[in-house]
């Protein structure tokens, strides 16, 4: 079988693709990606030469590039991960989310429809939900939770996710969706909470909190994703959404105080800075469809992942010193020294 698997050189891509390809060594991977700032080449210099991989440089939105792709692949299944999806930079810029994560969704669909495909796969976010009351933690995101969005990335995410079920129904083409609650592991773009504060706590620099750091949200191990999503795309039912969360809610105060805790560095380092605009207090997702129907749990702890993933950075260091310099600086510079 072969996959192609947008969004690859990403975080979660990278870590999906090695997934794959350790369990399913049987299958081909195919990487597309545009390589924006948040695609890193390096992410997957072990696996490049693999005789069952083949990486391509395009952007999702081309639609010519994408079909010459399928013309020459013909993939029987696509797990779309390709996306803006840093909050701050959607306020920032709505427009570069909107064209990217809905018409490249659906450029994706169309030549699934053009080429055919056995199974479309959409990773998508528990953000599509909007957020809960912290003084309720007996409510939980189900897949009946109506869409409630609250920045421009969730409110482009959920268009996509509408737009595949419409596929769906009036194409009658092969999806499937997951929605994820917060990722965090190896390979993680350092303008994400966990990465940033590691990496600032290893300089001796502020640790930027928006506003008193009690957002809290449901954390997810990046390796118990993946599990997920290779069950869906391969077990799972056509035309059906199903929820994936970690049972591991947390504030992210709490989480700056353990990975200060963890590097025995001081709590001093913590400076708290202006909130985000329209900021989710809280995502909680209850995965109980995924488990029942597929027989998925979550098997990575959070105490046990953040050590993990704090020993990973540590240990490659030279993957985001190289990442953090440059453009990324001014980006740094721009959202946080003036908060």
């Amino acid at each position: 079988m072969t996959i192609l698997v947008t969004g690859g050189a990403g975080f979660i891509g990278s870590n999906f693709i090695f997934y794959e390809l350790e369990h399913h060594p049987e299958d081909r991977i195919v990487c597309l990606d545009k390589l924006t700032y948040a695609g890193n080449l390096s992410t997957l210099k072990d696996v490049l030469d693999l005789p069952n991989f083949r990486f391509i440089r395009a952007d999702i939105c081309d639609r010519e590039a994408v079909y010459r792709l399928f013309e020459e692949e013909h993939p029987d299944m696509v797990v779309h991960f390709a996306a803006e999806s840093h909050v701050d930079r959607s306020i920032e810029n709505p427009g570069v989310f909107l064209e990217t994560n809905i018409m490249g969704t659906a450029v994706l669909m169309d030549a699934c429809r053009k080429y055919g495909i056995r199974r479309y796969h959409q990773v998508s976010t528990d953000e599509v939900y909007g957020d809960l009351p912290l003084d309720r933690p007996d409510l939980l995101f189900t897949e009946e939770t109506p869409l409630h969005t609250s920045s421009p990335y969730s409110s482009s995410k959920a268009s996509a996710d509408l737009l595949v079920m419409a596929y769906h129904r009036t194409y009658g083409l092969p999806v499937s969706i997951s929605r994820c609650s917060n990722n965090y592991g190896p390979y993680q773009f350092p303008e994400k909470l966990i990465p940033l504060m590691i990496a600032n706590c290893l300089a001796n620099k502020p640790l930027p909190v928006y506003g008193k750091g009690l957002n809290v949200r449901d954390w997810l191990y990046v390796e118990d994703h993946c599990k997920a999503i290779d069950l869906i795309i391969r077990n799972g039912r056509e035309g059906e959404v199903y929820n994936i969360g970690g049972h591991n809610e947390m504030a992210n105060i709490d989480i700056v105080k353990l990975i200060l805790k963890e590097l025995g560095k001081s709590e001093d380092l913590i400076t708290y800075v202006t909130d985000r605009k329209g900021h989710d207090m809280r995502y909680a997702i209850d995965p109980s469809k995924i488990h029942a129907e597929l027989g998925w749990l979550p098997e990575t702890m959070f105490a046990e992942g953040i050590r993990k993933t704090i020993r990973w950075y540590l240990d490659n260091r030279e993957w985001w010193e190289t990442i953090i310099s440059g453009e990324y600086k001014d980006y740094y510079r721009k959202m946080y020294e003036n908060r």
